[in-house]
């Protein structure tokens, strides 16, 4: 019987799953340890948890979980528009922003297209552009910061869609607004330019990239509900774009793409100023710890304005699994070509204490 793989298109053969990490009560059994003790600084999640607004509205629409979902997200999408300055034309929704950036592989991407990206930018382009069969170029980031300079000198004939991270995940940079006009109005009007704005609510001056969008331009704007209102779990992300890169957008999404619950508990959040400012406050306390205890070891690290620090600690595969001995849970980051980093995400004040104190532990007890 021939393989399954002869069948399938060629360009799965080879493509890198994105590999998650493990549920806290499966590294716990492993280890042999109490879950609850468990600290996961790996996939920067809110601390504080969901909203608390999203909360009672996720209970009273559970009332309602054997009714099919709103399916444009009409209420949600009106919502955004408002506080954003924008019509609901100007919005789609997805399971996550992740989702928005497959719509845009599916709405531009053939086979033999590029890509554009920086090297260490997340690593969900690469994957969304193998599954189309186009080619990823990755401009190099020697400074770990995007060099946009050298993502206009990476144009082909072929490019469809340039990606930026900003603030950028793993390292947690970002590009200003003047060096992002200067970009902008260098780009073919004919490529599609995404802005992935994840951490975008954790800014104390962010640029403006939704300009872009109102001057017609071809730019799409992702950002999410999973960071700072903290409904990871519920996949709720949406993308902004002129209307007629929209309604393109439209067309490659399945109906009902995103639960009800969903929406109701992202409808919610947005009006939950205090979480909102609670989870800003943790996190710039948190990272100004990070970075202050990083400087004190000696250890290189990269400047943030998101909710985690990429910091350099020789061997990052030994590192983080001499913490992980030590119940914290920290992300590795061979997969985007820095195999002596580690991504810390920041977590309550405790927990950050902790991880700083088993960090100390396991550098000053590595071999000479």
């Amino acid at each position: 019987m021939s393989s399954i793989w002869d069948a399938a298109n060629p360009q799965l053969r080879d493509l890198a799953v994105y590999e998650p990490g493990k549920p806290i009560e499966e590294t716990a059994r492993e280890l042999g340890a109490d879950a609850a003790k468990i600290i996961k600084l790996a996939s920067n999640e809110n601390p504080l948890g969901p909203s608390p607004k999203a909360l009672v509205a996720m209970r009273a629409a559970l009332e309602s979980a054997h009714l099919y979902p709103d399916g444009g997200g009409f209420y949600l999408r009106e919502a955004l528009a408002e506080k954003l300055d924008l019509s609901r034309e100007h919005l789609i929704l997805g399971s996550g922003s992740n989702e928005i950036i497959e719509f845009l592989g599916h709405a531009f991407l053939n086979r033999g297209d590029d890509v554009i990206t920086s090297e260490h930018a997340f690593i969900a382009y690469k994957l969304v552009a193998a599954i189309f069969g186009a080619r990823t170029i990755e401009v190099p980031s020697p400074n770990l910061r995007h060099d946009l300079d050298g993502m206009i000198a990476a144009i082909t004939a072929k490019t469809r869609l340039i990606f930026i991270a900003n603030p950028n995940n793993p390292t947690g940079t970002l590009a200003g607004q003047e060096e992002l006009d200067r970009f902008i109005e260098r780009v073919p009007e004919d490529i599609v330019v995404v802005f992935d704005e994840a951490y975008f609510e954790y800014l104390d001056h962010p640029p403006d990239t939704l300009r872009f969008i109102r001057a017609g331009r071809n730019v799409a704007v992702l950002r999410t509900f999973s960071k700072i209102q903290g409904l990871a779990s519920l996949r709720i992300g949406y993308g902004m774009a002129r209307p007629e890169l929209i309604r393109v957008l439209q067309k490659t999404r399945q109906p009902f793409n995103v639960n009800g619950i969903g929406q109701a508990a992202a409808l919610a959040s947005l009006s939950d100023d205090e979480h909102r400012q609670a989870t800003k406050r943790v996190t710039d306390e948190g990272r100004a710890y990070l970075e202050k205890e990083f400087g004190e070891m000696k250890l290189r690290f990269v400047p943030s304005v998101a909710n985690f620090v990429l910091v350099n600690v020789g061997d990052s595969a030994k590192v983080f699994r001499a913490l992980l001995d030590r119940h914290i849970i920290v992300r590795a980051l061979k997969g985007y070509n820095l195999p002596e980093w580690i991504r810390v995400s920041v977590g309550m004040m405790e927990q950050n204490r902790r991880c700083i104190a088993a960090l100390r532990e396991v550098l000053r007890n590595r071999p000479a």
